[in-house]
């Protein structure tokens, strides 16, 4: 499944409804169709993550105690879409965009 991150900083109060909500407007996709569906709200110190979960929607909450959480941006769009491995450095706190990737073979669309 796809991981989209909302670039709009986002009130954490939201709930599921309200999360759903901007899935829809801003990243323009169905929560039920899949995916996770990551919020990061102003002051960059609290995320939250929205999924379906087989019968229900599931919010994961995390709040740190200290620091910040990385400020990603598009110049496009209202969001980024990551890989698995991006979003388990931006929960751990590393900076995605310094990090140096090696060369790796990659399917392309028409070799499927």
């Amino acid at each position: 499944d796809h991981v989209y991150l909302c670039t709009i900083p986002t009130d954490m109060r939201k709930s599921f409804d309200g999360l759903m909500r901007m899935t829809e407007e801003h990243v323009r996709k169905n929560v039920l169709d899949g995916g996770l569906f990551v919020f990061i709200n102003k002051k960059q110190d609290r995320i939250k993550l929205l999924y379906w979960d087989r019968d229900g929607l599931a919010i994961w909450y995390k709040r740190l105690e200290t620091g910040t959480f990385q400020k990603l941006t598009s110049k496009n769009k209202n969001y980024l879409t990551l890989s698995s491995t991006d979003l388990s450095l931006l929960l751990d706190g590393i900076d995605i965009q310094s990090v140096k990737r090696r060369k790796r073979y990659q399917i392309s669309r028409k070799d499927k």
